[in-house]
């Protein structure tokens, strides 16, 4: 049986045919959506109860590492597939056969919070949303919603999703950004949609579910795919310096690029702080599926462990990329050069709230009994953390 990293890895020439498609058009071709639904690569994360492959935590990031490698951009979009449905779609167990087409593709949001109405049989539903990538390749937008009952906010239902097919819903186009061009994280809006009652679901992290999947800390899993995207990028941005190296000969220079020690350094710098992180991310989430698996605790300190190691990680393939990129020198501006492209993406892979570097100071804080401050750690004791052991 072929894994999906082998399939990831075998849609890598497709993926960068696409790639300049996708970032002149601001959303991702048809085509390598479909190849991704087709492999089932969109559904790894998801139980099989729920229609998925129920892959395991490093399988998932391997995949999307692994096209990362070819397109930030179309990575971003499976990353995101990904997580809609191994979050959202357990909560589907009223309405089942929406999905049941393993060529459907799901986009959501938790950028905002609609409004629905209660009505006889389910609810009217209106409002925007925004960063919804994937949304052009999408039949069904799961919306972020709070309950409303005659006027009044229902106080006591917590946030819940709204399922909508196409047409009851609109992208707007808004994507107008540097990096991850492609990725087509535009806003939708739904305007008095009406959603029927089985199709307003549990939000995400909020369907209890046997399977261990479900069980994984939620801030955990958000961090980890959006590392998978680093790494294949930072590992992109290299591989293309190496072989501009091989080739390029400076201006007022004699030697080849690759026989400048500036250049050997930065590479070797670049190459040793990629892989350190990443090695470190593996050993803690091995870890921790470990623990989940065997129903084990995992404590705080652990938890505050794996948000450093996910944003120290992405922070050093930011720096890896740039450490090249400089080396490279004027090339590496050049619309159209390999590196020009990685270096936008991964910054914004950056930025994102899960792997954001200001949650390594988050982590200090733990580590040294103070309480989290933000939103990936925020609720955790301030407190020295027994070993899990």
């Amino acid at each position: 049986m072929i894994s999906p990293v082998e399939k990831a890895r075998e849609l890598q020439g497709l993926v960068r045919q696409y790639a300049d498609r996708n970032e002149a058009q601001r959303h991702l071709s048809a085509e390598v959506a479909q190849a991704f639904a087709e492999h089932g690569l969109y559904r790894i994360a998801a139980p099989k109860d729920v229609l998925g492959s129920e892959m395991d935590p490093l399988t998932q990031v391997e995949t999307i590492e692994a096209i990362a490698q070819a397109d930030g951009s179309a990575a971003w979009n499976l990353m995101i597939g990904i997580e809609s449905f191994g979050l959202v779609a357990p909560g589907f167990s009223h309405c089942m056969e929406l999905i049941e087409d393993p060529m459907v593709v799901m986009c959501s949001s938790t950028a905002a919070v609609g409004r629905a109405d209660k009505v006889q049989g389910g609810y009217r539903v209106s409002g925007r949303w925004q960063f919804v990538s994937g949304c052009h390749n999408s039949a069904i937008f799961g919306a972020t919603v709070r309950v409303w009952q005659d006027g009044t906010l229902v106080e006591d239902i917590p946030n819940r999703y709204a399922v909508l097919t196409l047409p009851d819903w609109k992208i707007l186009d808004t994507w107008h950004t540097g990096g991850l061009c492609g990725s087509g994280s535009h806003d939708v809006v739904v305007d008095d949609a009406f959603v029927p009652d089985r199709q307003l679901i549990a939000p995400i992290g909020g369907t209890k579910h046997s399977s261990p999947l479900l069980n994984f800390p939620l801030g955990a899993r958000l961090a980890y795919n959006k590392v998978g995207i680093a790494w294949g990028l930072a590992q992109a941005g290299i591989d293309a310096f190496v072989e501009l190296a091989e080739g390029k000969t400076p201006r007022f220079s004699a030697r080849g690029l690759r026989e400048r020690p500036r250049a050997q350094r930065a590479v070797a710098e670049a190459q040793v702080r990629f892989l350190s992180g990443r090695a470190l991310v593996v050993q803690l989430l091995e870890q921790m599926w470990s623990l989940v698996r065997e129903h084990r605790h995992i404590s705080g300190k652990q938890r505050a462990m794996f948000q450093l190691a996910c944003s120290d990680s992405v922070k050093g393939c930011i720096q890896a990329v740039e450490t090249v990129a400089e080396a490279a020198g004027t090339t590496a501006n050049q619309k159209g050069h390999p590196l020009e492209r990685i270096l936008r993406d991964i910054r914004v892979v950056g930025q994102h709230t899960t792997v954001a570097a200001h949650h390594i100071e988050d982590a200090g804080r733990i580590l040294l009994g103070l309480p989290a401050q933000e939103m990936m750690l925020a609720g955790m004791p301030a407190q020295s953390y027994p070993s899990a052991d």
